[in-house]
């Protein structure tokens, strides 16, 4: 191919016309002959000799064949370049600019396209390099985990440093060699990025199985061991060179003869063991998908020779769990938060590395190999920054979750609550004078039951109840500031039911399981938002009231302090007890919750929309499940 500079006559624009020479066709299409007959001879040899093997190297090689192909027809070079500059333009990908292809002026042999100046990536100081390739990293990412459309021939002479860069800073060149990914290979994919970086190899070989790369029935017993050898070397990164390095150190191949020798004796039994006993193939696709990011990563790795592309690319895989809704995103995201030890509780630790791995602060163990989802990392965001991106809409797929998680906790935490103070109260009441005499819970009287929200109650008697939720928070960030969404109303429903039936059934007791999780969210909150704050969540104000008084006059008072009036009613009453307020608004986890005053009062009008709406949904989750808890209670008084 040859690339002319020249000056269109009707604009005086200039443009780069990419001329095919000729006789290029029927020179490619002998080399491919040739590779088609020996791939041929070389299938029938594995089929004969390694049955077990099934990867189809014809159609391996015809893919390969197709791809060169298409890459000579520059009529459909120029469609591809069009199509991709137009994703990525839609995905917002920043710094990468693709140029404008004249489509009317191009043939199949002819490409005119917009003329870039620049400096080729190759030509580069490593030091360049390294800052650009976090751009080119970052629109690659996009191109095969996003859209599923991906430039497969990414080398340095494909990628511009342009001079201009208010159109952006990396150039993308030559887009004959395109490749389509299916969304459920994406979506494998993406599990593939995940399991490796989190050496997660069980779950790997169902991705890998999914991806058509092993069958269903292969030997996990024997799969596992040699996927660590093979593929950990690769996640720590560092090139080929490496990977050697860390294959003979795995293998004891040490500068003596005798761990020579051990090492290859070891090694070829891994390689006979893959060979003989795992029929492993390789999806046709992979032969591009293997070329772009094989010279990605040569790119890559010459501005920083510890390049690893699984590592590099975890964020971006972060930020796409936390901000797709599908099924099947879900789902991976869920076996991240849910998986390790955490017996099918949200771990905590999980969604603080998950939420600054998106943001760019990845925790690593094992020399930085790999993930680290149960550490917290030192240089870990604040607690306002994480706040305020779970309120982006970068994360819209993790608030779906938290949702429901944070409904289910506060339920679990007001029942909890709720039999603390009950149990306070019983204490409290007279024993009846006779044996046979009911106890005072057990008398029924008139309460008010919750119905469903939405849900016309039966009874004429029915009540609605509601405060905007913005009200609610209002008092939490402070005056003035508005909180976007509405709670609605709610309806209470009059019945004959004594206390303890109510208790029961509004607040059954906490299971074995639900205890031990309440006693996390205790140790949760005690270390992120000080001992007060975990009483008040674990439900022991109810027998302390003054510890109650200390954390929410504080928080509900105005800017901050207490309101003068107040302040001096209380000191008539305890002169000591307006210092141990101060004193424990100051001490504990006054700064964490400082830094959430602060944040919620700076929240932009779209964050506040979106606290609102998710305030009002947890709510009504919380209160729709008191009220199918406590419906029988309502039908049986109905009866009565």
């Amino acid at each position: 191919m040859t690339v002319y500079r020249a000056r269109l006559a009707s604009t005086g624009e200039y443009v780069a016309i990419k001329v095919q020479r000729p006789g290029i066709q029927e020179t490619v299409s002998k080399d491919l002959y040739v590779l088609r007959r020996a791939a041929e001879v070389y299938q029938g040899l594995v089929d004969r000799f390694a049955p077990q093997q099934r990867t189809d190297y014809v159609a391996l090689l015809n893919e390969w064949a197709v791809g060169f192909y298409t890459e000579l027809d520059f009529t459909n070079e120029g469609k591809n370049q069009m199509r991709l500059k137009r994703l990525l333009e839609k995905e917002e990908v920043k710094d990468v600019y693709v140029p404008h292809v004249y489509e009317d002026l191009c043939t199949r042999r002819i490409l005119v396209s917009e003329w870039i100046d620049g400096v080729k990536l190759s030509q580069c100081d490593p030091k360049e390099i390294r800052q650009l390739i976090e751009i080119g990293q970052e629109c690659f990412l996009v191109q095969l985990l996003q859209v599923g459309f991906f430039h497969s021939d990414p080398h340095p002479g494909n990628l511009l440093k342009m001079n201009d860069t208010s159109k952006g800073k990396i150039a993308l060149l030559d887009f004959g060699l395109m490749a389509s990914v299916k969304q459920e290979d994406i979506d494998l994919m993406v599990n593939s990025i995940i399991h490796l970086a989190n050496k997660d190899y069980p779950s790997l070989v169902d991705d890998f199985i999914g991806l058509n790369i092993l069958p269903a029935d292969c030997d996990r017993s024997k799969v596992v061991p040699l996927m660590d050898k093979a593929l950990s070397p690769y996640v720590k990164g560092g090139g080929a060179k490496k990977y050697e390095e860390e294959l003979r150190r795995m293998y004891g191949m040490d500068d003596t003869a005798s761990g020579q020798i051990g090492g290859f004796q070891a090694m070829t039994q891994d390689a006979l063991t893959v060979l003989n006993d795992i029929p492993f193939s390789i999806p046709p696709y992979f032969a591009l998908l293997a070329r772009a990011i094989v010279t990605l990563e040569g790119v890559a790795l010459s501005g920083n020779p510890n390049y690893g592309i699984i590592m590099e690319a975890y964020p971006f895989v972060a930020r796409k769990l936390l901000k797709e809704d599908r099924p099947e995103i879900q789902r991976a995201l869920q076996q991240v938060l849910y998986g390790g030890g955490s017996g099918g509780k949200l771990g905590s630790e999980r969604l603080a590395v998950l939420l600054n791995s998106a943001m760019g602060v990845v925790a690593k163990q094992q020399g930085g190999a790999f993930i680290d989802l149960d550490s917290i990392p030192e240089d870990a965001v604040s607690l306002g920054s994480a706040f305020k991106f779970l309120l982006s809409n970068r994360t819209a797929s993790l608030r779906s979750l938290l949702i429901e998680e944070l409904a289910s906790a506060s339920d679990l935490l007001l029942r909890q609550a709720a039999r603390k103070a009950a149990g306070s109260i019983n204490n409290r009441l007279p024993t009846p004078p006779l044996p046979f005499l009911p106890r005072p819970d057990q008398i029924p009287i008139p309460l008010l039951l919750p119905t469903l929200s939405g849900a016309p109650s039966s009874a004429s008697e029915s009540t609605e109840i509601g405060e905007s939720a913005e009200n609610v928070l209002e008092r939490v960030v402070g005056r003035g500031q508005n909180i976007g969404g509405t709670l609605g109303r709610f309806t209470l429903e009059p019945a004959m039911v004594s206390p303890e039936a109510f208790l029961d059934s509004a607040a059954p007791k906490l299971t074995r399981e639900e205890e031990l999780y309440a006693l996390s969210l205790k140790d949760l909150a005690s270390t992120t938002l000080g001992p007060e704050a975990a009483a008040v969540i674990a439900g022991d104000t109810v027998t302390d009231p003054a510890a109650a008084i200390r954390i929410f006059i504080p928080l509900l008072a105005s800017g901050g302090t207490m309101a003068p009036e107040l302040k001096e009613a209380l000191a008539r009453v305890s002169p000591g007890f307006v210092a141990s307020i101060e004193e424990a608004r100051d001490g504990g986890g006054a700064e964490a919750a400082g830094e959430i005053r602060e944040v919620l009062s700076n929240l932009s009008t779209q964050e506040r929309q979106i606290l609102g709406e998710s305030t009002e949904k947890v709510i009504s989750n919380v209160w729709n499940r008191v009220a199918e808890r406590v419906a029988p209670l309502a039908r049986s008084s109905r009866r009565r």
